[in-house]
């Protein structure tokens, strides 16, 4: 399984932590870049980059989560990045989706949407999932021509 990158914001310590309990329970190595505390102010961009960054350093061979309120900062910030397909995700099927259909390799999650139990199982079930060729294959190719037209090749 590939290894997480995992941050979060002030809003969302206490999910990120149990969502890193999760990780180690299913012997899933992670790399925990922040928030530490609710006392920890840095706004989600900045925990977003990290996490972007260090998937990008790994040539995509990490994949990220992020977690604050809603998950949709941390998702707009993320998919500012090359390389970068974030998604947010409240249900299993759509966490699911993210990867099978559109190859996304950043799950985002909203803590004060969605309670730990299920976020624990939208994390369980996304894990082990990966992008195959098919019928999404021109689709993901679109994306990815879209994103070279703008932010060039």
């Amino acid at each position: 399984m590939r290894t997480i990158v995992i941050g979060c914001d002030d809003a969302a310590v206490d999910m990120k932590n149990i969502i890193c309990q999760c990780l180690e329970a299913a012997g899933v190595e992670y790399e925990d870049v922040g928030c530490h505390s609710i006392k920890d102010q840095t706004a989600y961009p900045f925990i977003a980059k990290r996490v972007c960054e260090k998937i990008i350093g790994s040539k995509y061979e990490k994949r990220g989560i992020l977690i604050c309120g809603t998950g949709i900062g941390m998702c707009i910030t993320a998919n500012k990045f090359r390389g970068i397909r974030a998604a947010v995700a409240h249900d299993c099927f759509s966490a699911q989706r993210s990867i099978l259909s559109n190859n996304g390799n950043v799950l985002c999650l909203g803590a004060r949407v969605i309670g730990p139990e299920l976020a624990k199982l939208i994390v369980t079930e996304w894990l082990p999932l990966e992008y195959v060729d098919g019928p999404s294959t021109p689709k993901v190719d679109a994306i990815n021509q879209t994103e070279a037209e703008n932010f060039g090749r």
